[in-house]
């Protein structure tokens, strides 16, 4: 296949503000980033009310009119929760019917009884890819840490064995799948197809997810030295349910809203013909909102009815799924109102400019950035809202694929180095019962290993696609 231009920005770069307009702009930007950091880290000021802050700094040092700045981030704020928040408010219910349901443990019991102790580091992975589509990764892990745990002590192994696939199989959904809600803003941003990039994000994150989870937990075995659990968080066996779902019918859930939008992206490579009634139909079922949707009405069934529940404690279930994600929309909001300000008051082009006249890919360059930020303020969805953000105008001209490979090398950046401004850094030193260092040694590299496979994966396949 022939390179897209777009890939090295070596077309013309556009017309730009004199020298001191782009010096204003460049100030403004790092200023505006660094308060969003030192609010997030240092003052431990909520993200969403950091980032309307940075908003607003970001216009009043870059000289836009307050009208603008208002009309900017409140188009931005609103476009992204209508195109995210919906997505992210059904992604919840159904994780939440999984939880609840018993559904997780199924999947777990079953590979399980299926596993020799060679296979369980491996089996894990599949285990944490499977929970990991429609669950936030927080949720992953405190439903997942459990899991682990028990495969530990039954199967007599170490920890770091069985802990760090599980958590590399989280981490890479969580950064490079949709409908997690870092891709689907880096998606809205960039105008990428969803179902492309979901089909991407899934060639990627396979080999990711072997060298990262599987291979890499060896090596930190050894790094870390056996562990024992800590016995706050030990679990119990799991308790019998009188009515429990099948494997199929958990798996089936799970995986529908993957098919579907599949689906929905092969028609369009397939089909010729636009109008054609089966396209229509697949482009309708395969929109991440009706897939979702479907997802969810289908688990009430499959999973909540099958567990037992009746209408009254299904409507409770998915009811209290909302509550804990408020503050997610709202920060995926406000990064949107983030991104807008930036595009208006010409960052993007001035990001353009400067990467056509060095040539550099826009993949690595997004990738780059992305790491920078999620260095500085621990948030991967911070970093792939900023990131995206700031390189939107690169992806004007790019075809399908190069602009959902430029989705999954942002949120691949994302993912660089976790450590101890990030919260997933205390919550998995918590369950593990690791030291800091311990944690470094084994949570932070993980995470590097993901980025940096993922980039290196992505980089190649933009030559070929």
């Amino acid at each position: 296949m022939s390179i897209a231009p777009t890939t090295l920005l070596a077309a013309a770069p556009p017309a730009l503000p004199h020298t001191s307009d782009n010096t204003q702009l460049l100030v403004a930007v790092l200023l505006s980033i660094g308060a969003i950091i030192l609010l997030i880290t240092r003052l431990k000021l909520h993200p969403f009310l950091a980032l309307t802050l940075g908003s607003g700094l970001l216009a009043v040092v870059a000289g836009a009119p307050f009208d603008k700045l208002l009309n900017s981030f409140s188009t931005g704020f609103g476009s992204t929760v209508a195109s995210v928040g919906l997505l992210i408010g059904l992604g919840a219910m159904l994780g939440k019917l999984l939880a609840d349901s018993g559904g997780a443990n199924i999947i777990a019991d079953t590979v399980l009884a299926r596993t020799g102790s060679k296979a369980l580091p491996w089996a894990m992975a599949l285990i944490a890819a499977l929970l990991g589509l429609p669950l936030f990764f927080e949720v992953g892990v405190v439903l997942l840490i459990p899991i682990v745990l028990l495969v530990a002590r039954r199967g007599n192994v170490p920890l770091m064995r069985v802990g760090i696939p599980a958590l590399a199989g989280l981490s890479v959904l969580h950064g490079l799948v949709p409908p997690h809600p870092g891709p689907l803003v880096a998606i809205d941003a960039l105008k990428a197809d969803l179902g492309i990039t979901l089909a991407l994000g899934l060639l990627v994150a396979i080999p990711t997810l072997v060298v990262a989870g599987p291979l890499f937990s060896r090596v930190a075995e050894r790094w870390v030295g056996p562990l024992e659990a800590p016995t706050a968080v030990t679990p119990e066996e799991p308790v019998k349910r009188e009515h429990t779902p099948s494997f199929g019918a958990v798996l089936a859930t799970i995986l529908l809203p993957v098919v579907l939008m599949l689906g929905k992206a092969l028609a369009d490579v397939v089909i010729d013909a636009p109008k054609a009634m089966v396209q229509r139909v697949l482009d309708f079922v395969g929109s991440p909102l009706i897939a979702l949707l479907a997802a969810t009405l289908l688990g009430m069934l499959t999973l909540g009815r099958a567990a037992g529940f009746d209408r009254a404690r299904i409507s409770d279930t998915v009811g209290k799924a909302l509550g804990p994600i408020a503050g997610i929309v709202f920060i995926v909001g406000a990064g949107g109102g983030f991104k807008q300000t930036l595009i208006d008051v010409g960052v993007g082009d001035m990001v353009s400019h400067w990467a056509g006249q060095w040539h550099i890919s826009a993949l690595l360059l997004g990738w780059l950035i992305a790491v920078l930020i999620r260095l500085a303020t621990g948030s991967a969805t911070v970093a792939t809202i900023t990131a995206a953000g700031i390189v939107s105008p690169l992806a004007a001209n790019m075809s399908s694929t190069h602009s959902a490979l430029l989705v999954l090398a942002v949120g691949a950046g994302s993912l660089f180095l976790s450590h101890v401004n990030d919260a997933g850094f205390w919550l998995v030193k918590e369950y593990f019962g690791m030291s800091v260092g311990q944690t470094l040694k084994s949570w932070s590299v993980m995470e590097t290993i993901i980025s940096v496979v993922a980039i290196a994966l992505i980089l190649p396949l933009s030559l070929l696609v």
